[in-house]
């Protein structure tokens, strides 16, 4: 199985990766080890998908890193931002 997951970062931002082992990565993440976000911990995992086929998650983490994409993403979890204020 292959993971598309999306963070949320401790400055509200939005961080979506791709893996194949999604509870270690998450561990790394919260842990500090990943550059990207190791200056914007804690983190939360809010969303993930997986994917028998590791094109079909590339190219999903591709379509939302986009602009397109992000919208898509806000709008699926709007509930959550709502709850969380």
């Amino acid at each position: 199985m292959y993971y598309v997951y999306i963070l949320l970062l401790n400055n509200n931002q939005l961080y979506t990766g791709f893996t194949r082992n999604l509870k270690r990565r998450i561990i790394e993440h919260k842990a500090g080890k990943v550059k990207s976000t190791n200056r914007r911990l804690p983190i939360k995992l809010v969303h993930y998908e997986a994917y028998l086929l590791k094109k079909d998650a590339e190219r999903r983490e591709k379509y939302l890193k986009t602009t397109q994409g992000q919208r898509l993403v806000k709008r699926r979890l709007k509930e959550y931002f709502y709850e969380s204020k």
